[in-house]
């Protein structure tokens, strides 16, 4: 299934959660932050127009967006306006 977004939306991957401390201690699915960056899947007209695009690396806010899952995968819709920046 294609998804297109409308406006100044923005589709996100989360980046991948790592399951193990940087000492070597594993962490639990009930203790786990979920990422605050992700990868931009898909774009809407006016994100493009902000600077947002499309295999570009975003951060956003713990609260920001709605999860929807599309074909098994999770992502997050969300406005331009809940990016903070680009990572470069």
């Amino acid at each position: 299934m294609s998804f297109m977004p409308l406006g100044n939306r923005v589709l996100i991957e989360r980046e991948a959660q790592t399951n193990q401390t940087a000492s070597g201690l594993y962490i639990p699915d009930s203790a786990k932050e979920k990422p605050l960056n992700g990868k931009v899947i898909a774009v809407g007209k006016e994100a493009m127009e902000a600077g947002i695009n499309e295999g570009d690396t975003v951060v956003f806010g713990k609260f920001g967006g709605t999860e929807i899952t599309i074909d098994g995968t999770e992502y997050l819709i969300m406005s331009s306006d809940d990016i903070y920046g680009v990572m470069k």
